[in-house]
């Protein structure tokens, strides 16, 4: 297949995913445009606005015509990376250890009122975003591919 007819064929699939998304969220195709360059590009998303504008509806939406699985995380001065990344609890026979993954284990993150929360649990999340990856407990996890946050 020749590299022209892959790249027609790209944006043709972009077009449908942007016109299937605003159906929902009217008005905003360049802001959809740039959140699926920050997706394609293997970046992050950092949306500033009022209260009440859709940022939440926006990345649901996005999410559904990406066929993505979303996680929001709620940023309060009392959240801790344990609940961002997950944590280690003793089995059922206490002789060892099960992980149990936090909501970053996701394709596709919602990092709500990012900063309100302290500067331990924005390095828990700035870890996972920069390398793709998170540590608990010792052992390095991969995060799923695609991987991609929407922070407000």
């Amino acid at each position: 297949m020749k590299v022209e007819h892959r790249v027609i064929m790209g944006q043709s699939l972009l077009t449908r995913v942007l016109d299937a998304a605003e159906t929902v969220i009217l008005g905003k195709w360049h802001q959809l445009q740039l959140a699926l360059c920050c997706l394609l590009a293997r970046g992050h998303l950092l949306i500033e606005d009022v209260p009440g504008v859709g940022k939440t509806l926006f990345a649901h939406v996005l999410a559904r015509v990406l066929g993505l699985k979303l996680q929001r995380i709620q940023f309060t001065s009392d959240l801790l990376p344990a609940d961002i990344l997950g944590y280690s609890i003793p089995d059922l026979t206490g002789q060892s250890f099960q992980f149990r993954p936090g909501p970053v284990f996701s394709q596709m993150i919602l990092a709500d009122e990012i900063n309100r929360a302290t500067p331990k649990a924005q390095s828990a999340l700035l870890e996972a975003m920069e390398e793709r990856q998170v540590t608990v407990d010792g052992e390095t996890r991969p995060l799923p591919e695609p991987f991609f946050v929407i922070a407000t």
